[in-house]
């Protein structure tokens, strides 16, 4: 019988534990590895955890063997844009010296199958939307770089060596499992409505950067897509590649986007509280607008998120923070 233990790179953090949940479910058994620098232990709860890190070959090695791994899920990354931008050499020793260890392991064991998340920031500031798979990368920070490296990696890897991939560029990730039982922590926070939900909560009032963008109430607008959608749809790539799918790269997000100013108001509803707001001036590299082409990973994988209106990521994102969250860190 095939081995079943696939191996979740980066999953203790928060898309990573919703991923190895959804993978429990499908039948798989999720072996996290992680470092916990920025991941948490609470967050591993469907299957073994390993505390390593991406650069230790040997222990990466070891963990394949031991486990019999079929497939693994790689979410290992830094990824705050900012402090890419005033640190890059973490990031590329992290995200793709790392990375390119974790390819040789992949080589070294013959694992078959490796799905990789990757990011909308390697397309950088796009010439039109919606944003499709042939738009062209051009990152415009560090971060976005490093992930579009190891996609241009994965691709001649798999051309020399005898795995498939599939690569994952998804856009805003929000939301919170609808059990309560994980979800978003991240230190420090950067993510809109996690800010948002804190200035709700007596935290510092949310930054809106801009309001004189060319959009229709003059803020940024983002595809947000809820984590359980995300997590479903790398269970559907490891299905799609286990079935003999060829390597692809798609997109990840719903082809709706939202206004900072629609999220805002949309918190307003679901909590029935004012969100305390301030206005900045804008962020430089913050492009207007950013919304996926969904269709390629529908026609592939037949994904279609099913958690993503804003009004479900905001009330399971909601009760997460104002119910659950702090019993589970404190614990």
């Amino acid at each position: 019988m095939q081995s079943k233990h696939v191996l979740v790179v980066g999953g203790a953090g928060f898309i990573g534990s919703h991923t190895a949940k959804a993978l429990a479910a499908a039948g798989f058994v999720p072996v996290v590895y992680d470092s916990l620098v920025y991941g948490h232990k609470w967050a591993v709860q469907w299957g073994p955890l390993v505390e390593g890190d991406i650069r230790d070959h040997a222990k990466l090695v070891a963990t394949i063997k031991e486990y019999d791994i079929v497939a693994i899920v790689h979410f290992a990354a830094f990824a705050y844009v900012g402090e890419s931008m005033v640190k890059p050499e973490m990031y590329f020793d992290n995200n793709v010296t790392g990375s390119l260890n974790l390819l040789d392991a992949v080589n070294e064991t013959k694992v078959p199958h490796v799905i990789f998340s990757s990011s909308c920031a390697t397309y950088g500031t796009p010439a039109q939307l919606p944003i499709t798979e042939s738009t062209p990368q051009s990152p415009v920070n560090p971060y976005g770089e490093t992930k579009l490296i190891l996609e241009r990696a994965l691709h001649w890897y798999a051309l020399a060596h005898p795995f498939t991939y599939t690569a994952l560029r998804y856009f805003n990730a929000a939301g919170s499992d609808a059990e309560g039982q994980i979800g978003e922590d991240h230190h420090p926070e950067t993510h809109l409505i996690p800010l948002v939900l804190d200035a709700v909560l007596g935290g510092s009032p949310i930054k809106i950067f801009g309001d004189d963008y060319p959009t229709e109430d003059g803020t940024c607008i983002r595809d947000y897509i809820h984590v359980t959608d995300l997590a479903e749809a790398h269970v559907r790539a490891l299905q799609y590649l286990l079935n003999g799918g060829k390597s692809a790269e798609m997109n990840l997000g719903t082809g709706t986007g939202y206004s900072i100013r629609e999220v805002i108001r949309t918190v307003e509803e679901v909590t029935g509280r004012a969100v305390p707001q301030i206005m900045a001036p804008r962020r430089a590299g913050d492009p207007a607008a950013l919304v996926a082409s969904p269709l390629l990973a529908k026609e592939l994988l037949g994904w279609v998120p099913q958690h993503s209106s804003m009004e479900n990521i905001v009330r399971t994102a909601w009760r997460w923070y104002s119910e659950i969250r702090k019993t589970m860190v404190d614990s």
